[in-house]
């Protein structure tokens, strides 16, 4: 854990229930470090850019969370440098909770899943919502190929810290695309056995249903 994601999350309240939990001393050690932003590696840059998906909370005026899903093509969420991520933010119901959150608090976390490999990334920081014209350019970079959905603004992220969580009980669950990959050397030697059959059957098509059962 870097030292500043400790710095962040460990509050005294939470410190105390870590004391009483005897769970304080190995955390401490985890808090020493300078008090500044934690740079995202090569690993964490890396895993970002393999998403399809992410969770985003925001803290609304009433001093309520709010948690948001955010989707899109694989590498949809952009780490411009170490320091800083962004994507496009497409039309959406027009609520506009999590915009109306930032022009009061902008503080952010983010919850990033790869649930087939049982990891999970967190990462706290402040966000920015940039609207046109300021944000046209990046926009235009960034903006995914094969997406459709009207673009209203850009939403940056100044990374503060980050974690990564142990795999404990974080359920396996794939997408459409494992599963595809998963059993495509399957479908393959079904198809084979199919021709093969097909073969030795002589004139029988090789999608010829197999003969009723005999009648007992």
């Amino acid at each position: 854990m870097p030292s500043r994601y400790a710095q962040v999350a460990f509050t005294p309240n939470v410190r105390r229930h870590q004391e009483a939990h005897s769970s304080r001393r190995a955390y401490a050690r985890m808090e020493q470090g300078p008090e500044e932003a934690d740079p995202l590696g090569p690993g964490e840059i890396a895993f970002i850019a393999e998403r399809d998906s992410f969770y985003l909370a925001s803290i609304g005026e009433t001093g309520w969370p709010y948690v948001q899903h955010r989707g899109g093509p694989p590498g949809f969420l952009h780490a411009l440098d170490p320091g800083t991520l962004a994507f496009v933010d497409f039309r959406g119901n027009r609520q506009y909770i999590t915009v109306g959150n930032l022009d009061h608090d902008d503080r952010v976390s983010l919850l990033l899943m790869d649930y087939l490999a049982q990891t999970r990334l967190k990462i706290y920081g402040r966000a920015r919502a940039v609207d046109p014209p300021e944000a046209d350019d990046l926009m235009a970079r960034l903006y995914p190929a094969g997406v459709r959905s009207p673009a209203e603004r850009l939403i940056t992220v100044e990374v503060e810290a980050y974690d990564w969580n142990c795999p404990q009980h974080i359920t396996r669950r794939y997408t459409a695309e494992e599963v595809e990959r998963a059993v495509e050397p399957l479908w393959r030697r079904v198809e084979r056995l199919e021709s093969e059959n097909a073969a030795l059957r002589g004139d029988a098509p090789a999608s010829a249903p197999p003969p009723p059962p005999a009648k007992q």
